[in-house]
């Protein structure tokens, strides 16, 4: 029997063909003003607090890759350590900012979720690794990535349909919509699904939006569900150019209105400064942040655009 296609309520027509692609290339979807590298000298004017050890922390390993601690329990978003977001090293594809912890020293893991199956967020070499070194792990993953992982018999893996809820390690992990589309090579459109979470443990809310484009539904309707967020993680690049892209992902003027519409006490910026997957310069996603807080008169402390390797409090 066929396995079902996903698909995304409020668009369709999400994934580009490989026609698109090479248009793009040609110019064919070029925003009509080019972004350009932000001013000289430019540096976002605002910092996290100071760092309390034991305290509810995430740490940026780069990407989309986040190293949680929540009461003893450690959690990785999308855990990716490859120096290529690609089965074949291609150059254009390479790391652009190494990982600030090696595999080797991060510590004990109990959770880590997936939020979709493309190479820069479901990274196999990274998975094999983990698997060997840490086989106790719990893998939350969406609809129909189970097989993947029972093809390298990993065996703690649950999926997780949207809005559905699990306990792991003492974690309450909900799966919560995105606007994506999933697929490893030409043959699998969307045979799997796409997640954000939201982790709930000792009273505290953690959103993790995964990869996504934005629309006027989802995000308001878990904005509603949870009341607010302590901590949201939330994508600022890979937007240009923007009619190519906007169907999958934000801007960072998007990103904002998603921290406003899940009611976002601190939210983090991800999927920028790691892989060179667009065409805004790496350094210009803070910038447009920046402009995009200043235009909703919001206080910039409220969305960092932080360093790989910083640690931040929630």
């Amino acid at each position: 029997m066929r396995r079902k296609r996903f698909r995304n309520p409020y668009v369709d027509h999400l994934r580009k063909s490989v026609v698109d692609f090479f248009l793009w290339k040609m110019g064919h979807y070029a925003d009509l003003e080019p972004r350009l590298p932000p001013p000289c000298n430019f540096a976002y004017p605002a910092q996290p607090q100071k760092y309390i050890q034991g305290s509810p922390s995430a740490i940026w390993i780069g990407h989309s890759t986040f190293l949680i601690e929540m009461e003893g329990v450690h959690i990785l978003t999308d855990p990716v350590w490859d120096d290529y977001c690609f089965p074949i090293p291609i150059k254009m594809l390479k790391r652009k900012s190494l990982p600030p912890l090696a595999l080797k020293d991060l510590p004990s893991i109990d959770l880590i979720l997936i939020s979709h199956n493309h190479y820069d967020h479901l990274d196999a070499r990274t998975v094999s690794h983990l698997k060997c070194s840490q086989p106790h792990i719990e893998w939350v993953v969406p609809e129909g990535v189970l097989p993947w992982f029972k093809r390298r018999s990993i065996g703690k893996v649950t999926e997780l349909g949207w809005w559905n809820s699990i306990e792991k390690g003492g974690c309450r992990i909900t799966s919560v919509p995105a606007q994506h589309f999933s697929g490893r090579a030409l043959w699998d459109k969307n045979r799997t699904h796409w997640n954000g979470y939201v982790l709930e443990k000792g009273g505290k809310k953690l959103y993790f939006a995964g990869d996504t484009g934005y629309n006027s539904q989802d995000f308001q309707n878990i904005g509603k569900h949870f009341v607010s967020m302590d901590l949201s993680l939330i994508p600022i690049g890979t937007y240009a150019p923007q009619k190519f892209m906007q169907p999958v992902h934000i801007n960072p003027y998007e990103a904002v209105q998603i921290h406003l519409d899940v009611h976002s006490k601190l939210s983090l910026g991800m999927h920028w400064n790691t892989f060179r997957l667009s065409e805004e310069p790496l350094d210009r996603p803070p910038y447009d942040l920046y402009l995009a807080m200043q235009q909703k008169a919001l206080p910039l402390a409220s969305f960092l655009p932080v360093d790989i390797g910083t640690y931040v409090n929630f």
